[in-house]
């Protein structure tokens, strides 16, 4: 497995060589590039789940196939989050009785998951989306409220203002 370098502007991306930065384009810093959004889907109640539709700006960019693995297996990790059991249970009964001093020793089962969906997407990115210049970015950086990805071969359509002195 090839290893990344980090571009002069700050941005990890393969060599073109390596098949990252897409046609030969040169990697654009993550702040400065476009990004596409997928929104959560409030369909199902407000339980955390995004939307599957495949995103038109993606075409081209990454087989339908891999996109629609990635975004199912997050909302399946995030279901199993939300997901009343014995366990989630015990585990608020033990809060009640420690006066949520428990917490201080040990971690939530939607803490845990929620770092098992950040491994998650960093190893998709890795063997996935940087290979072919996106990145995803957790969705727990944007509040659970979309799904970023990156595309690093493009710069914003919109850059921000620059100020002049």
């Amino acid at each position: 497995m090839a290893s990344n370098t980090t571009s002069s502007n700050g941005n990890n991306c393969k060599p073109s060589s390596e098949g990252g930065g897409g046609s030969g384009n040169p990697c654009v810093s993550i702040s400065n590039c476009r990004k596409i959004y997928v929104q959560r889907d409030y369909g199902e109640g407000s339980g955390v789940k995004f939307q599957t539709r495949f995103p038109s700006d993606l075409e081209g960019k990454i087989i339908r196939d891999e996109y629609d693995y990635t975004i199912t297996t997050m909302n399946s990790m995030y279901e199993e989050a939300e997901r009343a059991n014995c366990s989630t249970f015990c585990e608020g009964c033990m809060a009640c009785v420690t006066a949520y001093l428990i917490y201080f020793c040990s971690e939530t089962h939607y803490e845990k998951c929620l770092k098992k969906v950040s491994r998650f997407v960093a190893e998709q990115n890795e063997r996935v989306w940087t290979k072919r210049g996106l990145l995803i970015t957790d969705p727990i950086e944007k509040g659970l409220r979309v799904i970023e990805i990156s595309v690093l071969t493009e710069p914003a359509l919109n850059p921000p203002p620059t100020t002049s002195s």
